[in-house]
């Protein structure tokens, strides 16, 4: 179950009779307290085309390699100067109306700078390299964008070490881009996603934690979430006359100095100054202050366009901020962070290196396949299942409901074979060796919300097709029909049905052959646990069913139907930093000899976390499945359902998978489909054996 929280622009506008409350903008003009000027070390020679917007700081990555300001020139391109303003090369890269770095992205094994910049006059995405001083195009292409581009902000994001470029327009766009290396070695990018706001925006920054912020000029700062598999989360930080701006916001930029020094800064235009927020603290206004311009030490009436850093300089123990003045000539005035800082009586903190490459909080893995998108939009697919041919793992099949909708089947390639549209299918789940009409044949069922019943399917391995084979409705006599898995003991060769509700009501059928190659249900058992539980399995082989009661546990009980009420915790929300509720899908890895690994969905945070199979259920780790761009296929977030096998699937599946829902399908952005995840590639990024 998902629940999808972010504020709606509405929201956020409604929020602001909160700010105008309690802020001192909010009184009348004029009556704010005058900011103190901080006057410009340097400023940079006037650009050669008159014209400029952004600058941003690039640091040589060899130890002995200058740092260089980089700016844009509009028709002039891009402008390289020295910390003391002086041009040093012009670089030809169309009409540059914007301009971001980011270190570290690996390009041929080696660490490399990337350089992004936006091409006006085709509206679209260039990428570059820095060889030496200059900026090298490197892109296989200019990557169009489709509308009138405004700003560029790079980010390298920690969780799964990609690089990002966020485009923003003049109408409100707001345009998420994968960058990734072809096989050519040349730079290339994927739109993940786009948003929109209802105007202008001129320039967003962001951090390495994937928090975007971004400028909508006439209506304030907006805090988003970067991370292309979450909500978008839209925050307002601050707005013109309810809050701490003026009429006009035309930049931001970040400043990281450490704990208790990691703040926002703003472009107040209209007001003729720069207001500084507590990025720790939900970005609480910290204070404003003007920039002198190192030439005269007057005020920049209308300061554009920011670029921060913390990165100790000559001259700069604690990093600079360019900060754009078009309107007093063409150029950009480089600020001491230390002197804002002291402006403002607030402690520099301790200087970063944007360079230094992050170690990602946990491993990652990457899916080689991902199914077409479901037909039904929303909230859709919910829960695969896995049948291993026996004979030919190519062959293989994947059973998945469209909750909305039906049934599918899809190969290994993720292409849909068949799709029933029997109704709301909530989970589904299989096995093999059901005695039907004197044959063994492989049994599927389904949670049937349509008609509260459980759908009984037969697997067809050489149509490749699901021939329903239920006697009828088979009424579960549940208001709502939700999780459901399998099981075959081991003990009686029976082959049973768990189906749970909303409210923890779990009950346990036997599936039986009615005759006429049709099979009705027997119910045996019920029990309950005492919250929303969905997502479930059986060991077979230890005849043990595990349940996940959402926000609670993963429970542990006997799933004869003898079994009793039972339950030891395998894990609790509570007690693990790691998960996060909803717990969701639930997958067994079978190693043999009872041994294995037991694969849980932890929807709130995108991960999955491992235990032993046997044993104590020891708690292994978790990983995340993270974006190829090279291959299109972007991660799996908000996962409803999966499963885990340790058969031979074929070619690139030789150990097993873990097939997953994927709640939120981007690159670019899409109905929700179903990853396919090799277990080899979980068991290198965990340290796990594989079969």
């Amino acid at each position: 179950m998902k629940a999808r929280l972010g504020y709606t622009l509405a929201t956020s506008l409604a929020l602001l009779a909160g700010l105008a409350g309690c802020s001192p903008a909010a009184q009348e003009a004029g009556t704010a307290p005058a900011a103190e000027v901080v006057r410009a070390h340097a400023q940079t020679e006037a650009t050669q085309s008159g014209k400029t917007d952004f600058a941003v700081v690039v640091e040589g990555i060899a130890p002995t390699a200058p740092t260089r300001l980089l700016a844009t020139a509009a028709l002039g391109g891009l402008e390289v100067y020295d910390l003391q303003g002086k041009r040093q090369a012009t670089v030809t890269a169309g009409e540059v109306a914007g301009v971001d770095v980011s270190y570290g992205f690996a390009l041929g094994d080696q660490p490399t700078t990337v350089v992004a910049a936006l091409d006006a006059t085709h509206n679209s995405l260039r990428l570059f390299t820095m060889d030496g001083d200059k900026p090298v195009e490197a892109g296989a292409r200019a990557i169009p964008l489709g509308f009138a581009v405004e700003g560029v902000c790079l980010f390298h994001y920690d969780l799964d070490d990609a690089l990002y470029a966020v485009v923003v327009g003049d109408g409100g766009e707001i345009d998420q881009q994968m960058i990734y290396a072809n096989a050519d070695g040349k730079l290339d990018a994927r739109q993940v996603r786009r948003v929109n706001l209802p105007s202008k925006l001129k320039q967003c920054t962001a951090d390495r934690h994937g928090n975007l912020y971004v400028a909508e000029q006439a209506v304030g700062v907006w805090h988003l979430d970067g991370d292309p598999e979450a909500d978008l989360s839209a925050r307002l930080v601050d707005a013109p006359r309810l809050g701490h701006l003026g009429k006009k916001v035309e930049g931001v930029a970040v400043y990281d100095g450490g704990k208790g020094s990691q703040w926002l800064l703003a472009a107040d235009s209209a007001e003729g100054r720069i207001n500084v927020y507590d990025r720790a603290d939900h970005d609480t206004y910290l204070g404003s202050f003007q920039v002198g311009t190192a030439a005269s030490g007057t005020a920049v009436a209308e300061p554009g366009p920011l670029f921060a850093t913390s990165a100790a300089q000559e001259g700069y123990a604690h990093g600079l901020l360019l900060v754009s003045d078009e309107d007093g000539g063409a150029n950009h005035q480089v600020v001491s962070m230390a002197d804002v800082a002291k402006a403002l009586n607030l402690p520099a903190g301790t200087p970063q290196d944007p360079r230094a490459v992050a170690k990602p909080p946990l491993p990652t893995v990457t899916a080689l396949v991902e199914t077409v998108p479901v037909a039904s939009y929303g909230d859709a697919a919910d829960d695969p299942a896995i049948w291993a041919h026996p004979t030919d793992p190519a062959k293989s099949l994947i059973v998945a409901t469209d909750k909305k909708a039906g049934m599918a089947v899809y190969d290994m390639q993720g292409k849909l074979l068949q799709f029933r549209a029997d109704g709301k299918m909530n989970n589904t789940d299989l096995r093999d060796g059901f005695a039907l009409g004197g044959k063994q044949v492989t049994l599927v069922t389904a949670s049937d919300r349509t008609h509260k019943s459980v759908a009984i399917y037969r697997l067809d391995p050489d149509k490749r097709e699901l021939v329903d084979v239920a006697d009828g409705i088979q009424a579960t006599g549940m208001a709502d029909p939700y999780g459901l898995c399998m099981y075959r003991s081991a003990k009686t060769a029976k082959t049973y049905v768990f189906i749970n509700t909303g409210d923890g009501l779990m009950r346990q059928w036997e599936l039986l052959d009615a005759g006429d190659s049709r099979v009705r249900i027997r119910q045996v058992r019920e029990f309950h646990l005492a919250s929303q539980a969905e997502g479930c399995v059986a060991d077979d082989d230890a005849g043990a069913l595990y349940v996940g009661e959402e926000d609670v546990a993963l429970w542990r009980m006997s799933a004869e139907p003898d079994g009793g009420d039972a339950m030891t915790a395998v894990d609790r929300v509570a007690d693990n930093k790691a998960l996060k509720d909803d717990l969701e899908g639930v997958g067994i890895y079978d190693l043999g000899g009872g041994r294995g690994y037991i694969v849980v969905s932890s929807q709130g945070n995108n991960t999955y976390a491992v235990y032993r199979r046997d044993g104590d259920h020891a708690y292994l780790g978790s990983f995340a499945a993270v974006a190829d761009g090279a291959r299109g296929i972007d991660g799996i977030s908000e996962t409803d359902g999966l499963d885990v096998t340790s058969r031979n699937l074929g070619p690139g599946f030789e150990h097993g998978a873990m097939i997953a829902q994927d709640g939120r399908n981007v690159l670019p952005t899409q109905n929700q489909n179903y990853k396919y995840v090799p277990w080899e590639s979980i068991a290198k990024a965990l340290k796990l054996e594989m079969r």
